[in-house]
């Protein structure tokens, strides 16, 4: 199983117990830890983690009205597992739709069982397609997800990576378009670009400029019909900011 988790525990003790039964298993990373449900509510909007460990002991009031703002700010807010010494938060930790709830001290068992749960529940991270660059006897195999963008060069065909890198295959760029995800679309002869990463369409200039390295790439007429379609998906994707 692989997940994110945040913790919201102001004991330092139970932090660290806890901390060291989940280290033993693979794949579960800590992204952040908060002793305060004000200073959590940042964190977990920042990094957005996959599970959120809430210990109630001390401030379960704060705590509560912290997950009722999560349910404003965030699509897909964390599970939820609630941690305390008696059972007097269990009723409202379920009106808070907790994934479950742990008595202190520790038990090893519960937790196996709860994380085993979480990994049936919880989606399997998508992997990301890989595309192989061969050049004679050398391979090279890319995260499509770390592109950025493709560009004619003759009969080759250079790779922009997010970082800047520029890598080079001696094929031409339409060979690569049909091997590429759905996610790459062709708006120039020269030009195959990742949609994931477009920041703003001009019609005006006729460019469509990407996030990383503010890069701005041209699209021409014959391609028209790919950067309307490419607008109205994102556009779906995104809040109406019309002037």
């Amino acid at each position: 199983m692989e997940f994110n988790y945040s913790i919201v525990d102001p004991n330092a003790a139970t932090f660290l117990q806890l901390q060291h039964f989940l280290e033993e298993y693979e794949g579960l990373q800590c992204v952040a830890h908060d002793t305060e449900p004000r200073k959590a509510l940042d964190s977990i909007l920042k990094y957005n983690p996959d599970v959120l460990f809430i210990n109630l002991q001390e401030c379960a009031t704060e705590c509560f009205s912290m997950v009722r703002d999560l349910y404003q700010y965030l699509d897909t807010p964390p599970v939820c597992i609630g941690l305390a010494q008696t059972k007097d938060f269990a009723y409202e930790a379920l009106k808070h739709q907790f994934f479950d709830y742990w008595m202190l001290p520790f038990s090893e068992f519960d937790i196996r069982k709860t994380l085993l749960k979480l990994g049936k529940r919880l989606p399997a991270p998508a992997e990301s397609p890989v595309i192989c660059l061969q050049s004679y006897k050398d391979y090279q195999f890319l995260d499509t997800n770390e592109i950025l963008y493709l560009k004619a060069d003759n009969n080759a065909t250079d790779f922009i990576l997010k970082d800047g890198t520029k890598i080079s295959a001696f094929k031409t760029l339409k060979s690569f378009e049909q091997q590429l995800p759905a996610n790459f679309v062709r708006v120039h002869q020269s030009y195959i670009l990742n949609q994931d990463y477009i920041s703003r369409i001009n019609y005006g200039k006729n460019r469509c400029t990407l996030k990383f390295a503010k890069a701005e790439l041209p699209f021409s007429r014959g391609y028209r019909q790919n950067v309307d379609a490419l607008k109205q998906a994102l556009s779906l994707k995104s809040l109406s900011g019309n002037n």
